[in-house]
Order: structure tokens, then sequence, then C-alpha cells
């Protein structure tokens, strides 16, 4: 599972869109959920207090959410409920149990192979805080980490907005779809400050609304799955959508001519061995799109394609093969691609 999701949109890719003569027209950036935030507001004048107002709110509206949802705060939601040792229900915000409710529906539709449950393995093969290795873990060490895993063994009771664990051993990580429930909130609130055009990126997941600054919908590169560059593989086109991608090509290590991802398959325990490098998805939620592009490229090609196709998911999978890069989308996905 993609835990620490790597950033496969080029930052510069945010500026397709305004390529022309037409400036844009207010930038917002910082810093959240240890990652960076961008925020382009087009077609709207903002007096330097009012652009500060906006910049404070979401900068207290993203904190909020850090402290509901972030495994790197120890007073969080999500860490004390990762702390509580106990089976009884355990009561969150009604923004937390959203999410988690989320994640465990695209976990049962993927078949438990996306999983927020999967942070013991993550640790595992040290891609989490307890830092690198070197080499792959042993067969019983991965079936010890796996009786700690399992999304089935969490429970959302919405009507008292609580959550509770049947294994008490299981604990939650929401790093996978965490990040694009917070591009709809920060686009929400853009909303409801009667702002028609923008574009709210997060770690690479992004959501647009209207026009770009230059009269058209916002363009945006998927990134070719090259470690130490940044080149284009496809420009796309949003209007009032969000777009998710997932890689696993830049967060790995390797032992024997043997790469080991960080993308995990929480049903093996072990890393994806495909040759599926990246996924975009692009749904009206960017929280639905973050956590269906990691489900996808877990998946791969065949099986991943055939649930984005059921489920009618725009999806557009980028494949590393001998003879390069090669492109697999579902038919949602043709109308958002830029010839």
């Amino acid at each position: 599972m993609d835990m620490k999701k790597v950033l496969v949109f080029s930052l510069l890719a945010l500026f397709l869109s305004a390529c022309g003569k037409e400036q844009i027209s207010h930038t917002i950036v910082g810093s959240t959920m240890g990652t960076t935030f961008s925020i382009v507001i087009a077609h709207t004048e903002l007096d330097q207090k009012k652009r500060q107002a906006l910049e404070t709110d979401i900068n207290a509206l993203l904190d909020e959410i850090n402290q509901r949802m972030s495994t790197y705060r120890v007073d969080s939601e999500i860490s004390r409920f990762n702390q509580w040792k106990h089976t009884d229900w355990f009561v969150v915000s009604q923004e937390t149990a959203k999410v988690v409710n989320a994640a465990l529906r695209i976990s049962e539709l993927s078949e438990g192979t996306y999983d927020i449950t999967v942070s013991p393995l993550v640790e595992l093969w040290g891609f989490g805080k307890s830092g690198n290795r070197q080499s792959p873990p042993t067969a019983g060490a991965i079936a010890d980490a796996k009786g700690k895993v399992g999304y089935a063994s969490i429970v959302v009771r919405d009507d008292l907005l609580a959550i509770r664990k049947t294994n008490s051993k299981i604990s939650i990580n929401l790093s996978s779809i965490a990040k694009g429930y917070a591009v709809d909130a920060v686009a929400d609130f853009l909303e409801e400050k009667g702002l028609d055009h923008f574009l709210v990126e997060i770690g690479g997941e992004l959501k647009g609304k209207g026009l770009s600054p230059s009269n058209r919908g916002w363009r945006v590169g998927i990134e070719k799955p090259l470690v130490g560059e940044r080149v284009v593989q496809q420009i796309i086109e949003v209007k009032n959508n969000a777009i998710a991608t997932s890689g696993n090509y830049r967060n790995y290590f390797e032992e024997d001519g043997m790469r080991y991802s960080h993308i995990l398959n929480a049903q093996t325990g072990r890393p994806i061995t495909h040759k599926v490098a990246s996924v975009t998805v692009i749904l009206p939620s960017a929280m639905e799109a973050d956590g269906w592009a990691t489900a996808l490229l877990i998946l791969g090609q065949q099986a991943g394609l055939a649930l984005a196709r059921e489920e009618q998911i725009p999806a557009f999978f980028v494949l590393k093969t001998k003879e390069g890069f090669q492109a697999h989308y579902t038919e949602l996905f043709s109308p958002f691609l830029v010839n």
C-alpha cells in the first residue's frame, strides 16, 4: 500500500494551464501532512487582507485534519485509536469516520489488497517510521505481521460516530487516502467562500474547479515513471474533478538485482511485482481518487483495469516494459486526455 505517497505529478504541471499570456491570479503555498500544498485561485480579485485571511483559514483547516488523521501526532484521533488496546467503541469525529468508511469500502471491493491496517507490514519491510532495511524479511516475520493486519477487524458505527477494532492488535494508517480528503475539504471551503475557479494540490493529489487562468480546464501532466527525471507522459484536463496518482518507482530498496517497492499487497504481505508503475484516477472526490489510485496500482493491469471498469472509474495505467512505457486506460478516462 502507498503509505508514503510519492509526488508523481511534477509541480511544474500545475502551471501547464497558465502557459499562455495570462497569469495565475493568486497562489497560496505551504506545508502539511509531511508534504507541500499549492492552491491556485483564478478569475478572482483578492486584496491582501482577503488573501491573508484565506491563507490563515486554510492552514487552520489542514491542521485540524492533521489532528484527526495523522499517525505522526501522538495525540491525534487515529494515534489515540491505535494506542487503544481494547475492542470497545472509540468515539471519533464525523470526518474521520467518513474517511475510514471510504477506505473500508475500497478494501472490500479490492478484496483486501488495499488495506488501511497494513502498517505492521510497512514497518517490517522498512518503509515506515522504523527506518530502511537492505534485505527482505523472512517468511515467518511476514506471517507474524499479517496477523496484525486485516481491514475486516475495523468497524464503523455512523450513528455513534465511533469505530472499534475486533482485534486489539490492529492499527489504522490513513496516509493513502487522507491527503485526498484534505483536498476535498479545502475545495469545499473555497466554494463556501464563493470562489468558482481554483486548483487545490496537496502532495500531488489535486482538485480543479471552473476555469484556469487560460480560460480553459485545468491541465496537469502525468509523469513518466522515471527515477531521477521528471518527464510528462500524458497531459490531462479537468474542470470539476479530482486527480490522484499512485506510483511505485521512487521508494524502494534492492537486493541481488531484485527491487522491493514500498507498495505492498496486504493479502500477500509482500511488495507488488507486476509491471504497472503508476495509476492515475479521476473522480469528483479526491478522497475516493486517492484511495482508488493506490488500490488499482496494487491490483495491477488485468485485475485493476477490470475492477476500474466494473466500478466505472476513469483510470490511467502506466506500464514499464522492455520497449519503454505503455499506457492503458479505461474508456471513461478518454475525455480527459489532451492530444
